[in-house]
């Protein structure tokens, strides 16, 4: 018998990264593709159909850094491309030009905005300050306004389904934004009116919402500041719709407390946020909108549902309870014995 022969070397263990891990880091480049298109408003130069040439003279752009742009956002899908001519895709023709049936320009130019301050996550961890703002003008609120009414107009109905709003009489919306809610609460009770509350800066536009929707007669708007003040009594519910992520524990607790003295008997405080489950790495929109909260704010941060429930427990609310939404966000709703 021929004496065995030694085992051949084994390759060294595998040392390359996951290709889902190389995929997550490069997932940037994909935003920063779109977000620029956006912001140069490339989907409104496209219109039909034109070549990349004349996308640049109309916008007064570089013809390569055009034509490089175009073919990327070509292969994102936003854009389709045949002999050389370029033409929005359904999403982009819905959506992203001048004259779109939804045209929600306004309200992505907020995303832009937040990339910028995002750039600022590593020194943000490193020094537990928020990014650097630069001057904020009128243009910056309405992108602001326009971005939140996007994402509140496509929740309200799923609010409505979820709250038993009969024979409600008044509702109080606090730090209402566009109005979105309190909009698709009135419209859902014929006999509801609805007080919204928010910032000096922001009231000019809530009315302009509310107009619009022709319901001024019975949503009205006044100033007031989150931080502080009463807010009325006798209210049957109080919505703080993405209102909590952007203050500290103590904040909360107050504004909850303040929020609560404005129920009347039986009337419910509503909270619609982003909800963490108890060890705070789920569900993963929530987890990654804490950063978002991180850069932006000097105390903000998503909670868990017993965070909630803390605070209106000792703002006199003990009936408690959590309702999932169809949505990444959930309601912790509080009633006033």
């Amino acid at each position: 018998m021929s004496p065995s022969l030694p085992s051949p070397p084994q390759p060294p263990a595998a040392t390359a990264l996951p290709e889902e891990f190389l995929q997550a880091l490069r997932t940037w480049q994909e935003s920063r593709i779109l977000l620029t298109a956006i912001e140069l408003d490339v989907f409104t130069a496209v219109g039909a159909g034109t070549t990349s040439a004349d996308v640049a003279q109309r916008l007064g752009l570089d013809p390569r850094g055009t034509d490089i742009l175009l073919n990327a956002v070509a292969a994102l899908g936003m854009l389709e491309k045949r002999d050389g001519t370029f033409r929005n895709g359904p999403v982009a023709d819905r959506h992203l030009r001048a004259g779109a049936p939804h045209d929600l320009r306004e309200a992505l130019h907020h995303n832009a905005a937040l990339w910028h301050r995002w750039t600022h996550l590593t020194e943000v961890v490193r020094t537990g300050q928020p990014a650097p703002r630069a001057g904020r003008d009128a243009k910056d609120d309405e992108s602001f306004i326009a971005a939140m009414d996007m994402n509140a107009s496509a929740r309200a109905p799923l609010l409505v389904a979820a709250l038993d709003l009969a024979g409600a009489r008044r509702a109080l919306d606090l730090g209402g934004g566009s109005g979105a809610y309190a909009i698709a609460f009135a419209r859902a009770v014929p006999g509801l009116h609805v007080d919204i509350v928010d910032t000096p800066d922001v009231v000019p536009l809530t009315r302009r919402y509310v107009a619009q929707a022709g319901l001024a007669d019975r949503i009205r708007v006044r100033e007031g500041d989150l931080k502080g003040g009463e807010y009325g009594e006798g209210y049957d519910l109080v919505l703080l719709s993405a209102v909590c992520h952007m203050l500290g524990p103590e904040a909360n607790a107050d504004l909850l407390g303040r929020a609560a003295r404005a129920l009347g008997p039986g009337g419910r405080l509503v909270v619609q946020d982003y909800v963490l489950e108890a060890d705070r790495t789920a569900p993963r929109p929530a987890a990654l909108f804490a950063v978002n909260m991180l850069v932006n704010t000097h105390a903000g941060n998503n909670y868990t549902e017993s965070d909630y429930a803390g605070w209106m427990r000792a703002a006199g609310l003990p009936d408690v309870r959590r309702i999932p939404l169809r949505a990444p966000t959930a309601l912790v709703v509080g009633r006033k014995p």
